[in-house]
């Protein structure tokens, strides 16, 4: 009988979640910079939305991707489990404009640290499990909006009108139902975002503390 051994995570694996437009962005790209480690890789959840090519362009424009749904977790969850265990990647590349994966993929090496961003990241318990420490990115709503706004309509391509409906329709009521509730899975919550050097610098220390401790799992 074969007997199942469990994984040896030598990596660290840091979640920051938040609502649409908080600073989450700014507060991983912030530590990446501050830890001065090679050996970091960034993940952004938005990678893993799910390959809407079988629909035709109008009915892709209808999906709700701030629903947990839209994102292919398990992939996700598999391809962050292969890293901190040592393992190489082929990341989707998501093409925003047509809602589709692109045929490209990013490879990414082994790492000994990665900072997972994105706003349904804390919902997924699977993926929970697997962080070593769990930030929640606190923002007040107008704020979020406005940086969503200038975001989509400069970054994305997108119309005003489309931006503003797709944030009532959807944006505002899936962060209320999935995104603001799993703050009480955080380990640390950031007011502010990116702007917030005090909360960051304490995370960082948090980080270099893990560092120095054995790795997780029996090999």
């Amino acid at each position: 009988m074969e007997i199942k051994r469990k994984k040896q995570y030598s990596g660290i694996l840091i979640g920051i979640a938040g609502g649409s437009g908080s600073g989450k962005t700014l507060v991983a790209e912030t530590l990446f910079k501050d830890l001065g480690n090679e050996s970091i890789a960034m993940i952004q959840q938005d990678s893993y939305y799910r390959d809407l090519s079988h629909l035709s362009p109008k009915e892709r424009e209808k999906v709700n991707f701030d629903h947990p749904d839209a994102v292919d977790s398990d992939l996700m969850t598999e391809q962050i489990s292969d890293l901190l265990c040592g393992g190489t990647i082929e990341q989707p590349v998501y093409d925003f404009k047509q809602h589709i994966r692109s045929k490209r993929t990013k490879h990414i090496e082994s790492c000994r640290i990665i900072i997972l961003e994105g706003i349904l990241i804390l919902y997924y318990p699977k993926l929970r499990e697997l962080m070593n420490i769990k930030v929640f990115v606190d923002t007040d709503p107008d704020i979020r909006f406005i940086r969503r706004l200038r975001r989509d309509t400069m970054e994305r391509a997108r119309t005003m009108d489309s931006v503003i409906r797709q944030y009532e329709e959807t944006v505002r009521p899936m962060h209320l139902e999935f995104v603001e509730p799993s703050k009480r899975y955080a380990d640390i919550i950031i007011p502010e975002g990116g702007y917030n050097l005090v909360a960051i610098d304490l995370l960082k220390t948090k980080v270099e503390l893990l560092l120095k401790e054995k790795p997780r799992g029996v090999p």
